[in-house]
């Protein structure tokens, strides 16, 4: 039995799901923010943020860069991915298919509510960090 292994990404497969299916989906007035993953910081990559994002993406050479990665600031890193983890693997996963759709599932059932709490958590951080002026902290 052969197993077929998904393709690795690359700045080029990374460009092409952001210009495939993310962008369009995005709606005005975003302001993008990726980490910095070699894949993301690829010449290309940056190039299209540039003129997709003028002035409004954050990241590893951007003008809005992070100074380093925050992850007690970050939604991502605070929220969603956790968040995906514990429901994800909710049930038994059988295979990489079944993996993919219980992400995209997981990811689906992100309620405006829940984005709206999750933005006042990035409020109360960002509040945190200013009135500590940036000392590392424990937020919970």
């Amino acid at each position: 039995m052969t197993q077929h292994h998904a393709p690795t990404v690359t700045s080029n497969t990374y460009l092409d799901m952001l210009q495939l299916y993310a962008v369009p989906l995005f709606p005005g007035g975003v302001i993008f923010q990726q980490d910095g993953a070699p894949q993301h910081y690829g010449n290309i990559v940056r190039e299209f943020l540039d003129t997709t994002f003028p002035q409004w993406w954050i990241g590893r050479g951007a003008v809005m860069a992070w100074p380093q990665r925050s992850p007690d600031i970050t939604p991502l890193d605070f929220y969603l991915w956790g968040y995906v983890k514990q429901h994800e693997y909710s049930e038994r996963i059988n295979d990489i298919n079944h993996l993919k759709q219980r992400i995209t599932d997981v990811i689906h059932s992100v309620t405006p509510d829940v984005l709206i709490r999750v933005c006042e958590e990035l409020d109360y951080r960002l509040y945190v960090c200013r009135a500590t002026n940036g000392a590392h902290i424990e937020v919970r």
